[in-house]
């Protein structure tokens, strides 16, 4: 497919693509609408000239600070708007290329500021990626018995806190909390000495269940609306002076960035690809048939201050040992309700190689291999003033499906 839009070379948001997400610039308030190339276009315009007019939509739906309401529209009406979009974004349609509107429908995205796309109810990071789970137990534990004994039955996770999750380019202040070293007789506070990103995955629901109801892994993905880049902050010296004896809480909570741009699950079939052969026999509710891997190419970046990009992890989604469709079958197999606008992280992503580490304590082994930037300075764990940028994206036979990018810059705690 060819759109009548310029889409710049190695652009993520080509017409195979078309994620949705929510916008506002100086003289247009919060509304939906489709990226493409460098444009986004401004659904609310569409559907008010009557370009969506076969399509069964309510009168305001896309005037919206949320995608929620979209959402529950259900799959067969989301899927029909992109496909539309879709068809009129193509060359050799001139119904929207020749049409006087097309200058009011297509808006620069570099003049728009983006929002968080839904409204979060609620949020649960897992921990999904056996490489993860095996560094930081090798660490913390025994490298010969680096998981714990339930990790390979079940995708372990835990209930974040979905408040303070927040879009790129929304500045994070560094977190204050307790900590105690080996060394230290009793706990000290102050800010972390040890903030960290984590780079992960996170997927969106977009059908409501009620108490009581389970998904089983053959329904989930009918439940999973589309994808977003997510990275999940951590005080490593907060969370390790707390976890025991009931997991992650103010080492996590300060802050999590999301990518503004909604990547449907149905632009990510040409990518599907296996998950990883399961080590032990799993428990009914947790097995499923067919490919629900997805082969995305993920990198993180660490800018300090006003220098240049360093570019210190390559991971891919591939890697993860629990797939989306287990996750959701798991959150919801005791009977727990789900709603739209849910999001469900991945965990941290790391492959099998040094470099593919998605996370500060891998890639420095818990500050014992500082990583050397192009300036010169090294990084054990991120410093004020650095801005840390993931961006993700798949390419195969011509195609092209990304993510954009989601960027943080980290301020002095307050």
């Amino acid at each position: 497919m060819i759109s009548w839009v310029q889409v710049p070379e190695k652009s993520d948001f080509t017409i195979y693509n078309l994620p949705y997400g929510v916008f506002k610039n100086k003289r247009l308030s919060p509304r939906l609408g489709v990226a493409i190339g460098d444009k986004i276009v401004d659904l609310s315009v569409l559907h008010e000239k009557g370009f969506l007019s076969e399509i069964s939509l309510p009168d305001k739906v896309f005037l919206n600070d949320c995608l929620n309401d979209f959402i529950a529209l259900g799959k067969p009406i989301t899927r029909k708007v992109r496909e539309r979009v879709q068809e009129l974004l193509l060359e050799d349609n001139p119904e929207l290329k020749d049409h006087r509107i097309r200058g009011k429908v297509m808006v620069n995205r570099k003049e728009a500021q983006m929002l968080l796309p839904v409204k979060i109810g609620d949020y649960t990071d897992f921990y999904s990626s056996k490489e993860h789970a095996t560094n930081v137990g090798a660490m913390f534990r025994d490298p010969e018995n680096a998981l714990l004994p339930n990790w390979k039955h079940l995708p372990v996770g835990y209930h974040g806190r979905a408040s303070s999750i927040v879009p790129s380019g929304t500045d994070i202040y560094r977190p204050k909390g307790q900590f105690k070293d080996p060394d230290m007789e009793k706990p000290s506070f102050g800010p972390t000495r040890r903030l960290d990103f984590e780079l992960e995955m996170a997927f969106i629901t977009g059908k409501p269940t009620k108490m009581g109801e389970s998904i089983s892994t053959a329904e989930a993905e009918d439940y999973i609306f589309g994808f977003v880049l997510f990275n999940d902050w951590s005080a490593r010296d907060i969370q390790a002076w707390e976890y025991v004896p009931l997991g992650p809480f103010l080492g996590k909570s300060f802050a999590s960035s999301i990518s503004p741009w909604v990547v449907v699950i149905e632009a990510l079939e040409p990518f599907r690809t296996a998950s990883p052969e399961p080590e032990e026999e799993l428990l009914p509710y947790l097995k499923f048939e067919g490919d629900h891997a997805y082969d995305l190419n993920l990198e993180v970046y660490i800018q300090p201050g006003n220098g240049v990009e360093n570019l210190v992890c390559q991971s891919n989604y591939k890697y993860l040992y629990w797939n989306t469709v287990q996750q959701l079958a798991h959150q919801t197999v005791n009977g727990c309700n789900i709603n739209i606008g849910d999001i469900y992280a991945s965990g941290t992503i790391s492959g099998p190689n040094e470099n593919s580490y998605g996370s500060m304590l891998e890639l420095a082994w818990k500050g014992t291999r500082p990583i050397r930037l192009e300036d010169g300075s090294e990084r054990k764990f991120i410093e004020d003033g650095d801005i840390v940028k993931m961006r993700g994206f798949a390419e195969k036979d011509g195609i092209r499906v990304g993510f954009g990018e989601v960027s943080t810059k980290v301020k002095p705690a307050k």
